[in-house]
């Protein structure tokens, strides 16, 4: 089998586990096309009733930005929202390939890229997140993401870390990620024995508390999706992570890895927190799209998200920047401002979720805060205890 045959087989055996007779969207940009390609081959030799490619391009992207209004670019289209609904009624199983060239968004106007569809991303994230269908996001090599971390288009090179990364260099990487998977739910259960109630941050430039939903569960590896069948959705995936209370944030962060950002490279990002909110963003490059966003709606500029990430992380052993948030998120400890995971409190509904505490929002982006020297504590039902320290796992 060669890479590409086995980068195609696990995001479909082991990321969105697609089982015989089930549709699958395939979410891609005109730059993966060969590797969609692969996983399209790939779907139908698991048993797929349908393959639907939806292409994404970045220069046509960039097109609609250049020309198009925020009012535009923000309405919703009714076809879309019929094609939505019918996915969900359906029942499909949801790939993205990720991985592009933010260079091709350069000196566009941050509130154009900020810009969201609201209907289309509320009734897409029923299929693309959650439990109710099974979904996988994966980094797709090409060469503009290839320039972007070496400054050459070697995509090559790329592939070789990717698959390093991925583990598929394992004999059985399929295998190989349900043993990796594991391990992380053994983490995320030890989490939720201790009833943590606050988790703090602390590190160069970074000093932050947040505090916990009561009862909130702890995810890791991988989730079940309400069918019962286990998925990956997110490959790589290095991290424990839950939900936390969306007005239980006050401090500092520093971002160690940059973040794409709407398209857009953010470097040297710092962000104030006070009474749940961003209050405050600086940053050496990126700042005003970071800005944008957190205007998107009442909930982008509260935490939907806090995790551990150590570092036997094989995205941190690897080294360097992936310019990618799949990736350069599993490097380190993150947080996200933005939406919260519904299955944090499974047993209840959107609106309980909201009274106990948990974020909503259009947008969900991870920050990297973690690296060398960050020490992560809790507070918890038997008192203090820490998590990392000088970004090792030390919890028993």
């Amino acid at each position: 089998m060669t890479l590409l045959e086995r980068y195609a087989n696990l995001v479909v055996r082991a990321g969105v586990n697609l089982q015989p007779g089930q549709g699958l969207v395939l979410a891609t940009d005109t730059a993966h096309l060969e590797i969609a390609r692969a996983v399209t081959e790939a779907a139908y030799a698991a048993g797929a009733a349908f393959v639907e490619p939806v292409f994404d391009d970045g220069p046509m992207r960039r097109s609609a930005l250049d020309h198009l209004s925020v009012e535009q670019l923000t309405a919703d289209r009714p076809w879309v929202l019929s094609r939505n609904a019918a996915w969900d009624e359906a029942g499909v199983a949801f790939i993205a390939l990720v991985g592009s060239d933010p260079a091709v968004f350069e000196g566009a106007d941050p509130a154009l890229l900020a810009a969201r569809r609201q209907e289309e991303a509320r009734t897409m994230r029923k299929v693309a997140t959650g439990t109710a269908h099974r979904w996988s996001v994966i980094g797709a090599p090409n060469p503009g993401w290839a320039r972007q971390i070496f400054g050459e288009p070697d995509t090559d090179r790329l592939w070789e870390v990717v698959a390093t990364a991925l583990r598929l260099d394992d004999p059985d990487p399929v295998a190989a990620w349900r043993a990796r998977a594991d391990v992380l739910a053994s983490r995320a259960a030890r989490l939720d024995a201790l009833e943590l109630t606050e988790v703090r941050y602390t590190g160069d430039g970074t000093d932050l508390r947040v505090g916990l939903v009561p009862g909130c569960r702890w995810t890791g590896g991988g989730l079940v999706d309400d069918g019962g069948t286990l998925f990956m959705p997110n490959l790589p995936t290095e991290e424990v992570f839950t939900s936390p209370h969306r007005d239980r944030a006050e401090g500092t962060i520093r971002l160690t890895k940059p973040v794409v950002v709407a398209g857009q490279l953010v470097t040297g990002l710092r962000a104030t927190f006070s009474g749940g909110r961003v209050t405050e963003v600086t940053a050496d490059a990126g700042a005003e799209v970071v800005r944008a966003q957190l205007d998107t709606d009442e909930g982008a500029r509260r935490l939907g998200e806090v995790s551990l990430v150590d570092r036997d992380s094989r995205i941190a052993a690897a080294g360097i920047v992936f310019h990618n948030t799949l990736f350069d998120e599993n490097a380190g400890c993150h947080v996200a401002w933005g939406n919260s995971f519904a299955f944090a409190l499974p047993s209840l509904d959107a609106d309980q979720r909201l009274a106990a505490g948990l974020n909503t929002s259009l947008v969900h982006t991870d920050v990297v805060i973690g690296g060398d020297g960050l020490t992560v504590t809790a507070t918890g039902r038997d008192g203090e205890v820490t998590l990392l320290r000088d970004d090792e796992w030390v919890l028993p």
